[in-house]
């Protein structure tokens, strides 16, 4: 891990502004938008789709900061933010976040009406194709599937260009909120991700880049 996590509200919202003109993949051949834009259309599309679940809203206004944290880092880049995100925004918010990609596996697997962007398309190898069965029926069997597929579902819709959304700093309040939560439950809260060794994602392999991660969901 070559980051801090992230300590305060003020430096999340800080590195999300960094975002701004930054892509999944350095030379910009990935998705259409940049990483900031990303996280607005998710958030606000969970904000529509979910509105009394700010910690789901959140984990989608920061699922992708991983392509910030570690540029070129595609298969761990779930890991990454979840690591950063975990200590601020609790441990659902991190399972929720690195539970993105192992989302997208699952819904290869189940949907055949999927529609991926092209680079989403492109990585799904790299990060352990289609889910099994077996992978598949222990992802369904965590409370929090639904909200994982919910993400994911709203990951592969935010992706349009010139899009109007809501600005950055009207999304501090809900994060602050998240944050404080997280605070008063701090001596009750579980282990949650630990970084890269410690993340176990059901199913989850990555070939094209050695970062074995397995995030228990």
């Amino acid at each position: 891990m070559t980051y801090d996590p992230l300590s305060s509200v003020d430096e999340l919202m800080a590195l999300l502004a960094d975002c701004a003109d930054v892509w999944d993949t350095p030379d910009r051949s990935g998705d259409p938008v940049d990483i900031l834009d990303h996280g607005l259309q998710v958030a606000a599309l969970l904000a529509v789709s979910h509105p009394d679940d700010e910690e789901l809203q959140v984990a989608g206004l920061v699922h992708d900061i991983g392509h910030y944290l570690v540029p070129a880092g595609e298969a761990g880049h779930g890991g990454h933010a979840a690591a950063a995100v975990e200590g601020l925004l609790g441990a659902r918010v991190a399972r929720l976040v690195a539970a993105h990609i192992p989302a997208k596996r699952y819904l290869a697997a189940a949907d055949p009406r999927l529609a991926l962007s092209p680079e989403s398309a492109r990585t799904l190898g790299c990060q352990g194709g289609p889910m099994t069965p077996a992978e598949a029926a222990a992802f369904e069997a965590d409370p929090d599937f639904p909200a994982a597929i919910a993400l994911r579902r709203a990951d592969d819709a935010g992706k349009v260009v010139g899009l109007a959304v809501a600005a950055l700093e009207s999304w501090r309040p809900v994060v602050e909120r998240v944050a404080a939560r997280r605070q008063q439950g701090a001596q009750s809260a579980g282990a949650g991700i630990r970084g890269d060794q410690g993340a176990e994602v059901v199913g989850e392999s990555v070939p094209c880049r050695i970062v074995q991660q397995s995030i228990t969901f």
